[in-house]
């Protein structure tokens, strides 16, 4: 399928203009959209091929810079330790009312697009991870991908590091998918179990992978990318949006 990559919209938020990335079939018609968070350096070119991907299966993909209250529009971090230190940095600064906000503007905004069929996802990677479970709070969204989603198990994100989204599972309407790497730091067995404990005490709908791979498995740049498990799991989410949206 054909996608265009080259729109952009800006989005007025509570905290500030926000700037979305769309990448979309350009066959007419009506497509399902998946809001996809990038993990904390923003719109970067693996994070653009990861959307072309599946926009290429004809969904409507959309990505928030999530920091754009502290950034200009359009900033890219580098994968480096300037760019991580800024990125780990405005994760705890941004608070939730914040990320929450934007997640609701860019869901009533993609409902109201005219290329959208008002079905709702998200998907994410790292801190994008849990933006994406987060944003699933809402009620218009129908399903959740969530790739090694950071510091849910210990409630850390945001302004004052004290999120509430491991107590909040239960308002989850959608079905959710977790992938996780075992040998990934960030997410420990101890912290996985407790994801897993809290989402089966809410009855959530969920399905749960994990597999011998570090974080950030799914960076198409760097030492940790493994293509073969970056095939399994796009398999696992096109089947995910497939039977939601």
């Amino acid at each position: 399928m054909i996608i265009q990559t080259n729109e952009t919209i800006d989005l007025k938020t509570p905290t500030g203009l926000m700037r979305c990335h769309i990448f979309r079939p350009v066959a007419e018609g009506k497509y399902a959209a998946v809001i996809f968070y990038s993990e904390i350096y923003q719109v970067t070119q693996p994070i653009r091929r990861l959307a072309a991907y599946i926009a290429g299966q004809g969904y409507i993909v959309i990505v928030p810079e999530v920091y754009h209250e502290y950034e200009p529009l359009g900033t890219v971090l580098e994968y480096d330790k300037e760019g991580t230190d800024r990125g780990n940095c405005l994760k705890f600064e941004k608070p939730i009312s914040a990320y929450d906000s934007d997640a609701n503007t860019v869901i009533e905004w993609a409902k109201t697009y005219e290329h959208c069929n008002g079905h709702i996802g998200t998907m994410g990677v790292c801190l994008g991870g849990h933006l994406a479970l987060r944003a699933a709070l809402h009620s218009d969204v129908k399903a959740a991908a969530c790739f090694y989603a950071t510091n849910v198990h210990d409630s850390t994100l945001g302004q004052g590091q004290c999120d509430n989204t491991i107590h909040r599972l239960n308002e989850l309407k959608g079905e959710t998918m977790f992938v996780f790497g075992r040998q990934d730091p960030h997410v420990p067995f101890e912290g996985r179990i407790q994801i897993q404990q809290a989402l089966h005490k809410a009855e959530a709908s969920y399905e749960w992978h994990e597999f011998n791979a570090q974080h950030a498995f799914l960076r198409d740049e760097g030492p940790r990318y493994d293509a073969a498990l970056f095939q399994t799991c796009m398999e696992l989410v096109i089947r995910l949006f497939g039977r939601n949206l």
